[in-house]
């Protein structure tokens, strides 16, 4: 920890970000209204094309209170970089300029533009909020859906787990541009959070994070169990919490032990199908992922 710590009271009571049409315990609403909360009143948001767009831009209501634009899918990272030059081409000083993005629109669709932005050096926070899935639009597999994961696309069934392929380490590959600053993230963990974005906003250059978001539509789980999901997504191993900075990984979270995956995996719809052998696939994935972070990064 650092001086970058925040306390939740130290946030603002202004809402920029309320009155959305979310659906009923929507993890990427938590993790847009703390965002604003931290980044303040002189933010540009750009989204792409997903569920926040969709429950945001309604007119004539409008969730956000602060500047904010709707992006063709695949340029998140292009239209921030655009907004960032014409606000500074305008004399315009003291802003921040933000992206929320999910996590097909990052990993998948939207992944050169945010490269490209990331390669320019633009000062810039890009966040992607990751339900694993293109739930916007009916539950589809992206590159960041887990192995075992029941989609509308990678159907369950006698000869099939769900999805047969891993998340793309998206933090590494990002970290692999040599961006100024990249986090990963939980709402389970909002302390942490508030934390990566109070730094976030002060690093000159291209930032990114990528905050773990549960979807109880998409996740099949209860509404109320949203953040604890999030939470036990972490204490599973099933997610980490961990910076890249200075060329340096930095492991933010070390659990001595990790809850049972089940535990997590089975208060989800979309895993209530995996067997035996299904859940020892994903226990082996997710040993040899920690036995490299741990090995490199603490």
């Amino acid at each position: 920890m650092n001086n970058f710590n925040i306390r939740p009271k130290d946030l603002t009571d202004q809402e920029y970000f309320y009155g959305h049409k979310a659906c009923a315990g929507c993890g990427a609403t938590i993790a847009v209204r703390l965002a604003l909360k931290v980044l303040g009143e002189r933010t540009y948001s750009v989204l792409p094309a997903n569920c926040m767009s969709a429950v945001s831009f309604i007119y004539p209501q409008m969730a956000f209170t602060t500047n904010a634009i709707i992006s063709p899918f695949a340029s998140t990272g292009a239209m921030l970089s655009g907004v960032a030059a014409g606000a500074r081409a305008l004399g315009i000083k003291d802003f921040q300029t933000v992206g929320f993005a999910g996590d097909g629109g990052t990993a998948d669709i939207g992944f050169q533009a945010l490269s490209g932005a990331i390669d320019r050096g633009d000062d810039i926070i890009y966040i992607c909020y990751d339900n694993e899935a293109y739930m916007n639009t009916g539950i589809q597999k992206s590159g960041l859906t887990p192995y075992g994961t029941k989609t509308t696309t990678s159907p369950a069934g006698e000869n099939l787990p769900g999805a047969v392929t891993q998340k793309k380490n998206m933090f590494e590959i990002v970290a692999a541009h040599g961006i100024a600053y990249a986090a990963t993230a939980s709402i389970g963990y909002p302390n942490d959070f508030l934390r990566k974005l109070n730094k976030a906003k002060e690093v000159r250059g291209p930032v990114f994070l990528h905050i773990l978001a549960s979807c109880p539509t998409g996740w099949g789980s209860k509404t109320e169990l949203t953040v604890e999901l999030a939470k036990e997504a972490v204490d599973s191993g099933l997610w980490y919490l961990a910076e890249y900075e200075n060329d340096e990984f930095t492991l933010n979270k070390n659990p001595k032990e990790f809850i049972p995956v089940e535990e997590y995996l089975f208060k989800q719809g979309r895993f209530k199908h995996l067997k035996e052998k299904d859940i020892n696939v994903i226990i082996e994935q997710r040993d040899k992922k920690w036995e490299k972070i741990r090995k490199s990064w603490l």
